[in-house]
């Protein structure tokens, strides 16, 4: 991918194109099916072409969930996109639902950006500079014990591992950035290699900058640049608390 970007301006290239994602979608009438494929909806179809309008004549390389993957110009990184995380919340009015991007260089995820655009809460974070939600710097410490945490997931679990309580809200971006705000106290993927990296990379990078523990649940990369690859991301605060979460897996 070349030369190193600049990370602020990347960053505020993503911005903007959470922001075109969210214009693109206000007044936005058709929340059915695209007909295109059968996990689709028209909105991620809008979303989408907002990202790749604003992103691609910048030179910046697309990994989408949405369309083609398109290689970046040189020194421009690749964004991996997830136009409209939580299509089907979106599609039943659910107010959990996001566009999330993540630029990546040769070293991995650069910045990152996710968007509840149903309540306008935005996550930002840059590798080594810090996670915020609206402006304001997240951190978390080792926190909660297993039996006291309230722990978000996809897919149902086969049975409690020991936490207090669980959540399924249905849009892992936001899932796992409400693990880097102490909304949530981790995140579990309960379906095997369910997601795709658009799914997490920025939330990841959000979590990682947060404090939050991120990995794989058999331990693999998560940061793979290929739309045919899936994880399973775990996110706890903390490491005893993580650890407590993998060794009940």
């Amino acid at each position: 991918m070349g030369e190193i970007a600049d990370s602020d301006q990347v960053l505020a290239d993503l911005h903007a194109a959470v922001d075109a994602v969210a214009a693109a979608l206000d007044g936005h009438a058709d929340w059915g099916p695209s007909g295109n494929r059968p996990d689709q909806y028209a909105s991620d179809v809008v979303a989408d072409e907002a990202v790749r309008s604003l992103l691609l004549p910048l030179g910046y390389g697309l990994l989408s969930e949405e369309s083609e993957v398109i290689e970046p110009a040189d020194g421009r990184p690749m964004v991996v996109v997830d136009p409209l995380d939580g299509s089907t919340n979106a599609s039943r009015g659910i107010p959990h639902y996001a566009a999330s991007l993540c630029a990546v260089d040769d070293e991995g995820p650069l910045a990152a950006v996710v968007l509840n655009l149903a309540l306008g809460t935005r996550y930002e974070a840059v590798r080594g500079g810090g996670a915020r939600r609206d402006g304001v710097a997240l951190w978390r410490g080792d926190l909660p014990p297993l039996s006291e945490a309230i722990v978000g997931v996809s897919g149902l679990p086969a049975s409690n591992p020991g936490w207090a309580q669980f959540r399924c809200l249905g849009a892992a971006a936001l899932d796992l950035c409400a693990v880097a705000d102490g909304t949530l106290d981790a995140y579990v993927d309960c379906v095997t290699d369910a997601h795709g990296v658009w799914d997490y990379l920025a939330a990841l990078l959000v979590c990682r900058e947060a404090g939050v523990t991120v990995v794989d649940a058999e331990g693999r990369d998560l940061c793979v640049l290929d739309r045919a690859i899936r994880r399973s991301p775990v996110a706890a605060a903390g490491t005893t608390l993580h650890e407590a979460l993998l060794s009940r897996g």
